[in-house]
């Protein structure tokens, strides 16, 4: 198992390939709806593409609050998401995004409130 890991996460360094990796993993989730499945695969990825330390870094979140949210299999907002997004009619999909509109800001901020939320919900 630690071989085949190894080989993921060198293949997955290939952005291209990352996305048709986390793009397959998405597609597999609309049939077998596993979120500790996608939960894993998103941590190979960011683990292919310069780990926690990196991902800290360029979203200006601490480490361990990506370590958890990464990590954390009791949430289930994946599972909700994509009821909602089937009932309308939508289902998820992973695609590049241009550098240029590459927008950390807000997805910090989505992050951070799910954060506080969750604190608040523990308490």
């Amino acid at each position: 198992m630690g071989l085949w890991r190894e080989y993921l996460i060198e293949k997955l360094a290939d952005r291209e390939r990352a996305i048709n990796y986390l793009q397959a993993i998405l597609e597999d989730y609309q049939i077998f709806e596993d979120s500790t499945v996608v939960l894993r695969a998103l941590h190979t990825v960011v683990e292919a593409q310069g780990g926690i330390s990196e991902l800290a870094k360029q979203t200006d979140i601490p480490p361990q609050v990506l370590s958890k949210a990464l990590s954390n299999g009791d949430t289930p907002l994946i599972g909700v998401l994509t009821v909602v997004l089937n009932a309308l009619g939508y289902q998820l999909s992973i695609q590049p995004i241009d550098s240029e509109n590459l927008n950390l800001e807000a997805s910090t901020d989505v992050l951070e409130t799910q954060n506080t939320s969750t604190q608040i919900a523990e308490n």
